[in-house]
């Protein structure tokens, strides 16, 4: 069975803070694509690898704490991912938490006021 999930794209106000504060949090750099009606970033993937998505600022993308949490790939060991989140101001809604054998996940909420997730192995 392939992936249930393909793209996700995370609604901002503020585009150049948003993409400051992830490429911050995730050590990547978010790639500007040109778009007729948004302001769009992409993070970096593989299109033969894997899920990824955007940031997108533009109409009728509302950021929220309510509704769908996207989990990001916090690497082997969340610990730094989360940190960086700190220093970036993020608001830590669920500090490094094991979840048994499926590694650690924690929750924040960004700088454009979404509720974001991070898991790792370890």
């Amino acid at each position: 069975m392939k992936d249930m999930i393909n793209w996700f794209e995370i609604p901002v106000k503020n585009f150049e803070r948003a993409k400051s504060f992830y490429s911050k949090v995730l050590d990547v750099e978010i790639t500007d694509m040109p778009h007729d009606n948004f302001k769009y970033g992409v993070f970096p993937y593989d299109p033969n690898e894997g899920v990824s998505g955007a940031l997108v600022e533009g109409e009728g993308f509302e950021p929220s704490q309510n509704g769908v949490i996207i989990y990001l790939n916090g690497g082997d060991d969340l610990a730094p991912a989360l940190e960086r989140a700190k220093e970036a101001d993020a608001t830590i809604l669920m500090p490094k938490t094991s979840i048994g054998e499926n590694g650690f996940m924690a929750h924040f909420i960004d700088s454009e006021g979404n509720r974001v997730a991070l898991h790792s192995p370890n």
